[in-house]
């Protein structure tokens, strides 16, 4: 992975490039960003700065064969750990070193991916994926060995939020005293969801989103558009290249859920003494929960966005405002005004709710129903 292949985020790459060519090198890091900011195929690119031993802050002039191996992502002193749940495949005990040619896959086609674009390609949309306790005996194990090559071991773990309490109990000590010539990148969106310990024991890299002049050039670079079309899709994608991409592909699941929300919404409305709407928002419900766990929770943080955006037009902040809906007859301008200081919080407080229970295996249609019915009162609640 070139550090020129990865878009914007220029001042991490020299400080990355900087610290290696100094001997400066955090034994444990953190990047945090947000999704299709470029996490991992930074995460990538140093790992091979570093093992390849490439110069002018770029991954060339080192060992060459070194860096062919980076290109099939085959190096045996680069670890990947990131989170996997059963499939038919592999039926119990499901660790990372299984899955790794459809990891590969992943990062050839989207290394600006997300979750549920991993999830979707393992199939498991419908479980939720974590990185267990057998993933740290492997760890263990793996850094315990001598490098192949007698320089760096480097292990990334990929999307470490998912580290359940056993396995990031069982790494603490080897995240906190590594191996000599052992570096761990972690990898993750959510800050405060990986743990303290864990947090404590890292160097931590913001990443921000990008800039929409970066993800515009990038699109007129990657895909045949016109200028004009590659700014709108820019500025719709909120600084996330892999959005960006989805849309340009028309392949985004937020035109699924958009439909779905439309639904939601329109029917919330019509809900209050009115028995039909009542039997609509129901079905929904039912609709919603034959889905995956995953699809659930992407689908409900989706509508934080849309409620989040409807309120920033209400309140006039309009260069804030990046969605623009896709469905036939509801515009987003129109909706605005249900949403203000009288129901957001609460409306929010309420979806934040419905995905903890989601993800604690709560029973969706009860959860969905529950949520949809507290919807059609906060939406009819008057601004003040």
């Amino acid at each position: 992975m070139q550090f020129s292949q990865i878009l914007g985020q220029e001042y991490l790459k020299n400080h990355l490039t900087n610290s290696v060519n100094n001997g400066r090198i955090a034994h444990a890091q953190l990047f945090v960003g947000p999704e299709g900011s470029g996490t991992l195929p930074m995460a990538i690119a140093y790992a091979q700065y570093l093992l390849c031993g490439n110069q002018n802050g770029e991954n060339s002039g080192g060992n060459e064969a070194c860096n062919l191996k980076f290109e099939h992502l085959s190096h045996p002193d680069l670890h990947f750990v990131f989170p996997v749940a059963t499939t038919a495949k592999i039926k119990s005990h499901p660790v990372s070193k299984h899955y790794l040619e459809e990891w590969r896959q992943l990062i050839k086609e989207q290394p600006y991916g997300n979750l549920f674009d991993w999830y979707t390609r393992l199939g498991i949309d419908n479980k939720q994926g974590q990185i267990g306790v057998d993933e740290a005996h492997d760890i263990v194990k793996s850094l315990s060995l001598k490098a192949y090559e007698g320089g760096y071991k480097v292990m990334i773990i990929w999307m470490a939020e998912k580290m359940n309490i056993a396995c990031a109990n069982k790494l603490l000590k080897l995240i906190e005293e590594p191996p000599d010539k052992t570096v761990f990148i972690l990898i993750a969106e959510d800050e405060e969801a990986v743990i303290s310990t864990i947090r404590s024991r890292c160097q931590i890299l913001h990443f921000p989103p990008l800039a929409e002049k970066i993800v515009k050039e990038a699109l007129l670079k990657r895909f045949d558009l016109e200028e004009a079309v590659a700014l709108k899709l820019a500025h719709q994608s909120n600084g996330n290249f892999n959005k960006a991409t989805d849309l340009v592909y028309e392949d985004s699941e937020d035109l699924k859920f958009e439909e779905w929300f439309v639904f939601w919404i329109r029917s919330a409305f019509k809900a209050r003494g009115n028995k039909t709407a009542i039997h609509d928002l129901i079905s929904w419900s039912e609709e919603i929960a034959k889905t995956g766990r995953e699809t659930q929770k992407q689908f409900l943080n989706f509508c934080l966005g849309f409620f989040r955006q409807a309120m920033l037009l209400n309140y006039g902040a309009d260069p804030l405002v990046f969605m623009e809906t896709k469905t036939k007859g509801f515009e987003l301008k129109k909706f605005a005004p249900f949403i203000h200081e009288n129901n957001i919080m609460d409306i929010s407080q309420e979806l934040q709710d419905a995905i903890y229970h989601i993800e604690r295996n709560g029973n969706s249609k009860i959860i969905l129903t529950d949520l949809s019915i507290k919807l059609t009162r906060l939406l009819h609640k008057k601004s003040a």
